[in-house]
């Protein structure tokens, strides 16, 4: 029996620190950030969801087919998660994706796919610090569902800590988070 491992793309956050819509940043090559870490995401998992706000949705669905407006993104990272997470259907496990991480290599998202099973987390770890995406199992998703405010899935985590696998990955991109035009660039030089 083949597993089925999706991803869900949260896109909902309000850039605040960015000064504009961060997830239509153009990058060096041309791509925006949304289109390159969508693009890279799409060539290892075969069924991606995307979570964004309304007023995001006419200028991200052009670049994804399967993506949906909640309405109540201002409540935070964990209640988009859990609108997320009631998206889902006959998945096995997930990957929660952050759109404003474009340099993940396409390498790491295929190593987390791998390791990530129904009854597991997994969690990437480089040079000792946690990063994006994490996967969750399809034993984690009700009480995904349930999350609310901005601490994402972290409270699922801790209530099980013995769920929870370390996978130690080669790419600084996993900790790489784009929140500033600053963090922008010295990431771009990095690659």
């Amino acid at each position: 029996m083949t597993r089925k491992t999706g991803a869900l793309v949260l896109a909902a956050g309000f850039s605040h620190r960015f000064g504009s819509i961060k997830l239509c940043a153009e990058l060096n090559n041309g791509k925006t950030v949304f289109q390159q870490t969508l693009q890279r995401i799409s060539r290892i998992i075969d069924t991606v969801t995307v979570v964004t706000r309304p007023e995001l949705l006419p200028m991200l669905a052009s670049d994804h087919q399967d993506i949906h407006a909640f309405e109540h993104a201002e409540r935070g990272m964990g209640a988009t998660l859990a609108y997320g997470i009631g998206l889902v259907h006959e998945w096995d496990a997930c990957l929660i994706c952050l759109a404003d991480m474009p340099f993940i290599h396409e390498a790491s998202y295929q190593l987390l796919a791998d390791a990530v099973c129904r009854d597991n987390i997994v969690i990437p770890f480089h040079q000792g610090h946690a990063g994006n995406p994490v996967g969750f199992g399809s034993a984690y998703f009700s009480q995904l569902r349930q999350l609310s405010g901005d601490s994402g899935g972290r409270p699922v985590v801790r209530q099980y800590p013995e769920a929870v696998v370390r996978l130690n990955i080669e790419d600084p991109a996993i900790l790489w988070d784009i929140d500033t035009p600053d963090d922008l660039a010295s990431y771009q030089e990095k690659v």
